[in-house]
């Protein structure tokens, strides 16, 4: 219904093919939505952000997306271009709120069902380490669904800690502690764990050797990697047998999950990997 709002409202500023390029989705990030346009709508995204603001009274801010994500810290650049230019937000998932500003700091809206099937997963008194954790959403959700398992998360992105760490405060909890640092350096002191999250997908692999070194036995390794279309976890599945090996690990796949959509032909995969 809003969809038909939203074109209807612009059939005053814009011809009728230009409508049917507009967007007919996007992410939205707390009160901010997060729009990428085709080039044809270069001249008209203003106007259109606009028109979003009227339509969708639960948005107070548009940014357009203007790049992927990219550096050490997996952010990508934003451009405003409309309603309120504070890009901080509290942002509503499975009985938890995390604070965070998307233009700052790596978070995946899209990924709320993937951080619930994870969390189901966990058992009582569970000692948990999410690598790249960001603002640790996936420890955070966890972490109020298992009261007495322990959660530890490690992100390079000291601004993404600091909202870890508040996050941590608004959820009210206890058993989670997150580390600012490099995950090759740090994890390796923390202890072993039951359950280790690896939601990098791009260059993950890099750094399965740290987490067969920091996973206890018969512990979980859930690994995220890309897939083409035609063979989703061939080398998702190949990079975790090869690091196994050359950690000396036996390994068993128990699980294989399409996650996301990344572009035309390519998903967001994830590995659930048990260490025997």
């Amino acid at each position: 219904m809003k969809k038909v709002k939203l074109k209807k409202l612009l059939e005053a500023y814009l011809s009728i093919e230009k409508i049917k390029l507009v967007p007919s989705s996007f992410d939205v990030v707390g009160s901010i939505a997060i729009v990428e346009f085709p080039e044809k709508l270069k001249k008209d995204k203003k106007i259109i952000a606009k028109a979003m603001l009227d339509v969708h009274k639960n948005i107070k801010t548009v940014l357009e997306k203007v790049s992927e994500r990219k550096g050490k810290l997996r952010l990508r650049q934003h451009k405003f271009l409309a309603g309120q230019q504070n890009t901080e937000t509290l942002h509503k998932e499975y009985g938890c709120v995390f604070k965070v500003n998307p233009t700052k700091v790596y978070f995946s809206p899209r990924e709320l069902t993937e951080r619930q099937r994870i969390a189901e997963q966990v058992k009582p008194k569970e000692r948990i380490l999410v690598m790249f954790s960001g603002i640790n959403p996936y420890g955070i959700i966890i972490a109020k669904k298992h009261p007495v398992a322990e959660v530890v998360g490690v992100e390079l992105n000291k601004t993404a800690v600091n909202y870890a760490n508040e996050n941590v405060r608004l959820n009210r909890l206890k058993n989670v502690k997150n580390y600012c640092g490099d995950v090759r350096k740090i994890c390796p002191k923390l202890g072993k764990f039951k359950r280790i999250i690896m939601p990098l997908p791009l260059g993950a692999e890099d750094f399965l050797d740290v987490a067969f070194r920091c996973i206890k036995r018969n512990g979980v390794i859930h690994f995220y990697n890309w897939g083409e279309e035609d063979n989703l976890f061939s080398n998702a599945k190949k990079i975790a047998r090869l690091k196994a090996k050359e950690a000396k690990k036996k390994i068993k796949i128990v699980n294989a999950k399409k996650v996301l959509p990344y572009s035309p032909r390519k998903w967001k995969v994830c590995l659930d990997i048990k260490v025997l």
